[in-house]
């Protein structure tokens, strides 16, 4: 029996992907689900890069669905989007996914199960005892010492997911082998996946102009609240590039500035990640954004699509 047809847009941050994604669902009759683990969070849309709703063509679908003091995880992202773009196909429709977090795109399009969860509490504080000590870098070394690949996809920063993933070690578990697919990828869609590329001194100047745009339409601000209501970069959504910079400003661990410039240089290097990351993804059709627009690039994945 074959498999039920998606759409999926991908690439690095500020590449374009909202739009293209938007035109691609307008053209399908459809909606947009979001595959971005920090678009889920209520109140987090500044820093985010959310498409503000009067400039939605059509819905979008898998953002704000919880708040960002509160717990998520990839295994509850699978269950919700994945319901959401059955919900589509039950009505007719070509379900368009779109992000550049390639966990949870393949959580959505992919077999993959998860863990139980169950975690021996001893082993977990005397994990996060040891970042304490030793900082988020030396946390994310010892896991390079004992998984250089899972290390490779983790950014230091993100220390629950650094933890996790010794957690999974410690239980016979590759991090990357079991969300990386290195083994045979088993599909759950018949997807197409696209990619969107640019030059990288194009992409770097966008990801900086953005991130000056984010600070003008009030970045700050939009952390100072999330802050006021407990937000700290102990939370997964206070380890979100944009947030946690702008939290250890108002913490007075830096100056505003340089917290914008950190934005800045790790959006730039999660680019980097991202665009490595769906590479080694065979099914990805790139579109090189330098040599068309976004129009052009939605009529093609149309085209390819059987849409109008």
């Amino acid at each position: 029996m074959s498999l039920p047809r998606v759409v999926c847009v991908v690439g690095p941050t500020a590449s374009g992907k909202s739009v293209v994604a938007d035109l691609v669902a307008e053209g399908l009759g459809s909606a947009v689900v979001s595959v971005d683990a920090m678009q889920v969070y209520r109140g987090m849309d500044i820093g985010t890069a959310k498409t503000p709703p009067p400039e939605r063509r059509v819905p979008l679908l898998m953002v704000d669905v919880v708040d960002p003091l509160e717990s998520y995880s990839v295994q509850l992202f699978q269950g919700q989007a994945r319901a959401c773009v059955d919900e589509l196909l039950s009505r007719g429709r070509v379900p368009v996914l779109a992000g550049g977090t390639g966990l949870y795109l393949n959580a959505v399009i992919d077999e993959m199960s998860f863990p139980s969860g169950e975690r021996d509490d001893d082993r977990r504080r005397s994990y996060e005892a040891l970042a304490a000590e030793r900082g988020a870098e030396g946390l994310h070394a010892l896991l390079a010492s004992r998984d250089p690949e899972s290390a490779a996809l983790i950014h230091p920063n993100n220390v629950r997911r650094v933890v996790r993933a010794l957690e999974m070690l410690d239980e016979g578990v590759s991090y990357a082998r079991h969300h990386e697919g290195l083994h045979e990828r088993r599909a759950h869609y018949d997807a197409q996946v696209w990619g969107l590329t640019m030059a990288r001194e194009r992409l770097y100047a966008r990801i900086d102009a953005r991130v000056d745009e984010m600070v003008s339409s009030g970045l700050v601000d939009e952390v100072r609240g999330l802050a006021a209501r407990g937000l700290t970069t102990e939370l997964t959504a206070g380890q979100a590039i944009g947030y946690k910079e702008v939290l250890e400003a108002l913490a007075g661990a830096c100056t505003m500035d340089e917290a914008i410039e950190r934005v800045k240089q790790r959006s730039r290097r999660y680019a980097k990640r991202q665009l490595s990351w769906f590479r080694h993804d065979g099914r990805v059709r790139w579109i090189d954004l330098d040599e068309t627009d976004a129009e052009g690039a939605a009529r093609l994945i149309l085209d390819a699509a059987g849409g109008a």
